[in-house]
C-alpha cells in the first residue's frame, strides 16, 4: 500500500471495518435471531404439551386422548411437529408420527421438571424435544406418565436462514450508506491537505511568499514551520548575496593590480611573463563571475515572474543590433500568455546567452519557440549550424563548458542559463537534431 494515496488508504481501511463490524453484527444477530426463536418454539411446544395433557380420558382400553391440538402438522404424516405419551408400558402418540415413536433419553425428569432434547426424528431428522413427567389423577388412573412434545428443528433452522436472507439486503444497504458517509468525510477533512498542495505550488510558482495563518489546528504547526523555513532560506539568501558582493569588492581591488603588474612587466620586455599574469587573473575573473552570477539567479528565484513572449522580444531587439544577430534569420513561435516563475532579468540572461549562441553558430536560421508542457513552459532554441561532435555533447552539457574554444568569450553562457533553469526547478538540456543544435530550456510556469 505503499504507493496509495493517503485517502485511498484510509477509505479502503474505512471500508473494510464497516463490512467486518456489519458482518459481525450480521452474525450477532443471526444467532441471537435463533435463540429467540428457539425460546418461542419452547414456549410454544410447552403449551402444546399442556394441551394434550388437558385432552386425556380414561378409555374402555386405558388412556386416550380425547381431543387432538389444533395444530394440522400433528395429524399430517411426518409433519414435523410430534407429540408422545409414555404410561404404564403403552405408548400413545400423534398421527404425525406414523409408525415411529421418539427416542427419548433413558433417564426420566424429576417430578414436574421440564427438559429440552435434542432427539432423532422421523426420515434421520433431528428434533427439539420437550418433555415433562406428570402424576395422573385418579380418574385417569393415578400413576405417572412421560409426555413429549418435538418440533423439527429444520423450520427453526429455516426460520434463521429466511431471516438472514431478509437482513443481508439491508446490511448491504447500511454497508453503502457508512462507506459513502466516510468517503464524504475524508474528502472534507482531508482537503486541508489538498490547499496545502495548492499552497505550495503558489509559493514555488512566484505567486505566494508565505503559507498564512489559515489553516486547521492540526496543520498550522506544518504550516508554520513552513513559512519559518522561507524565513530562514531568505536570510539565507540575502547573507550569501552579501558574501557574493564582499567577495567581489575584495578580489577587484587585487585583479587590478594583477593586471597592472601585467602591463608593466610587458612594458619592461617581460611579455610571457605579462602573459601569464593576465591568463590567471582572467581565470580567477571567470571564477568570480560565474559564482556571483550563481548566488544571484538562486537569490531571485523564490516570488518571481516573467512574460516569455516579453523577454525573447528584448533578447531579439538587442542581438539583432550584432554582427551574429544580423544576418541571421529569426523566426518566433512564442504565445503572448506564457509566464514562468523566474526573473525577468535571469531569463532575459539566460535566453540571451542562449539564443547569442545559436546566432553564432548558425549558418543562416534561428528559431525561437515557446509552449506549456505538464505545468512547466518548454523554451526550445534551434540554430541550422552543424551542431556539436557527438563525443562532445556530454562534456557541453556540463556547468561552465564552453560550445567553442576558438571563439571570443567567458564560457559563462551555457552556465549561467544552467543555473538559471536549476534554481527556478527547471532544466537545461542540449541535443543535435534533424533542424540543428537544440537547446531546451524548461522553466516552471505560472498559470
Amino acid at each position: 500500500m505503499s504507493g496509495l494515496s493517503l485517502r485511498l488508504r484510509l477509505a479502503l481501511i474505512g471500508a473494510g471495518a464497516v463490512v467486518l463490524a456489519l458482518a459481525a453484527a450480521g452474525a450477532a444477530l443471526s444467532f441471537l435471531f435463533g435463540e429467540h426463536v428457539e425460546r418461542r418454539a419452547e414456549s410454544e411446544m410447552l403449551l402444546q404439551l399442556d394441551q394434550v395433557l388437558a385432552g386425556l380420558v380414561m378409555g374402555p382400553d386405558g388412556l386416550a386422548l380425547a381431543t387432538q391440538p389444533v395444530d394440522p402438522r400433528f395429524s399430517r404424516p411426518y409433519g414435523g411437529l410430534y407429540w408422545q405419551i409414555d404410561e404404564g408400558g403403552r405408548t400413545l402418540r400423534s398421527r404425525s408420527l406414523w409408525d415411529q415413536t421418539l427416542a427419548l433419553p433413558r433417564d426420566r425428569p424429576a417430578g414436574e421438571e421440564v427438559r429440552l432434547h435434542e432427539v432423532a426424528g422421523p426420515d434421520d431428522t433431528r428434533l427439539l424435544a420437550i418433555e415433562r413427567v406428570v402424576r395422573l389423577p385418579a380418574r385417569l388412573g393415578g400413576g405417572e406418565a412421560r409426555a413429549a412434545v418435538a418440533m423439527d428443528r429444520a423450520e427453526l433452522s429455516a426460520a434463521r436462514a429466511a431471516f438472514v436472507r431478509d437482513l443481508v439486503p439491508y446490511l448491504a444497504a447500511l454497508a453503502l450508506a457508512l462507506i459513502a458517509a466516510q468517503v464524504a468525510q475524508l474528502a472534507y477533512g482531508l482537503r486541508p491537505l489538498r490547499r496545502i498542495h495548492e499552497r505550495v505550488t503558489a509559493l514555488r510558482a512566484g505567486q505566494a511568499t508565505r503559507m498564512g495563518g489559515a489553516w486547521p489546528s492540526e496543520v498550522h504547526p506544518l504550516a508554520s514551520e513552513i513559512d519559518a523555513l522561507l524565513g530562514a532560506r531568505e536570510a539565507d539568501i540575502a547573507r550569501a548575496r552579501a558574501r557574493a558582493g564582499d567577495l567581489a569588492h575584495g578580489l577587484k581591488t587585487p585583479l587590478q593590480a594583477l593586471l597592472g603588474e601585467a602591463e608593466r612587466l610587458r612594458g619592461s620586455g617581460e611579455r610571457s611573463a605579462a602573459d601569464a599574469i593576465e591568463e590567471i587573473a582572467d581565470a580567477m575573473r571567470i571564477h568570480v563571475d560565474r559564482e556571483l552570477a550563481r548566488v544571484r539567479t538562486v537569490a531571485a528565484s523564490g516570488g518571481a515572474r516573467a512574460d516569455v513572449a516579453t523577454t525573447v522580444a528584448r533578447v531579439h531587439a538587442v542581438l539583432s543590433r550584432t554582427p551574429d544577430g544580423q544576418k541571421a534569420d529569426w523566426r518566433f513561435a512564442v504565445p503572448t500568455d506564457l509566464g514562468v516563475a523566474v526573473d525577468p532579468a535571469d531569463l532575459a540572461e539566460a535566453l540571451g546567452a542562449l539564443a547569442e549562441n545559436a546566432a553564432r553558430h548558425a549558418r543562416s536560421v534561428v528559431t525561437i519557440r515557446a509552449q506549456e508542457v505538464a505545468g512547466y513552459v518548454r523554451i526550445t532554441i534551434v540554430d541550422d549550424g552543424p551542431g556539436v561532435p557527438e563525443e562532445q555533447l556530454e562534456l557541453i552539457s556540463r556547468r561552465g563548458r564552453r560550445l567553442d574554444e576558438r571563439t571570443p568569450g567567458d564560457g559563462l553562457g551555457i552556465a549561467i542559463a544552467a543555473d538559471v533553469a536549476e534554481a527556478a526547478g527547471g532544466k537545461l538540456e542540449l541535443h543535435n537534431s534533424a533542424e540543428g543544435f537544440v537547446a531546451v530550456l524548461d522553466l516552471p510556469g505560472t498559470r
